[in-house]
């Protein structure tokens, strides 16, 4: 049973009218497990089991598809590190674990979607425009993370450029870890990321946060 409004539930099939939700989501599955190019609307509508022309009560066309599926992106990856970034924190311990509960929760931080679409813009000189702009944007809310908790500019910028491309790196990696085990290392990391001795009332939060999400994560 497809629950609409989440988009990491399967779509519909079946002689059934489906939502747009159903089209962005297998669109989305589309794109992040065989690319862009195997975006098509015929294609989709068949593993959807309805006419092709059901497709056009929701969008224009493909492009119309393709850039709610940017929008997406922008919304669910980009936009909540800036968020979480930005979340008050008493200490610098505090804020990075913030950022890091972004990439435990994949509700927030989609990396097969993020991984999809720069593989998509080695060929879309626009589309590459728009990542470099997001990059831009992710690195300035890390860089004013560690700012606000005190770093000097040159010290907070090269933070953030070795946290984030790390993040990415570890993502780009697809490593597998158990939750556990990521959580052993959480006060190590702490401590190499932001140069000071880590708190153990962040760290503890995070953990409650990570269990709280079910051993699936």
């Amino acid at each position: 049973m497809l629950h609409r409004n989440d988009p990491d539930k399967e779509p519909l099939v079946g002689h059934i009218k489906v939502t747009r939700n159903d089209w962005l989501n297998i669109a989305r599955d589309a794109l992040v497990n065989d690319g862009v190019a195997e975006v098509k609307i015929l294609s989709l509508s068949q593993k959807l089991g309805v006419s092709r022309s059901s497709f056009y009560w929701y969008f224009e066309g493909r492009g119309d598809l393709l850039n709610a599926l940017l929008d997406e992106w922008s919304a669910r990856n980009t936009a909540q590190i800036v968020e979480h970034c930005a979340q008050p924190a008493q200490n610098i311990s505090g804020a990075l674990c913030n950022f890091f509960f972004c990439f435990i929760n994949p509700a927030l931080f989609d990396s097969g979607l993020d991984f999809a679409v720069r593989e998509w813009s080695r060929r879309d000189t626009a589309l590459r425009a728009r990542v470099d702009a997001a990059d831009d944007a992710r690195l300035d809310a890390i860089r004013d993370m560690f700012l606000r908790h005190d770093y000097a500019p040159v010290d907070a910028d090269a933070r953030a450029r070795i946290l984030y491309f790390m993040q990415l790196g570890y993502h780009a990696l697809e490593v597998r870890e158990t939750m556990a085990l990521r959580m052993s290392r959480l006060e190590p990391y702490l401590q190499g990321f932001t140069g000071r001795d880590p708190d153990p009332v962040a760290a503890a939060k995070l953990r409650q946060r990570a269990a709280a999400l079910g051993p699936g994560t």
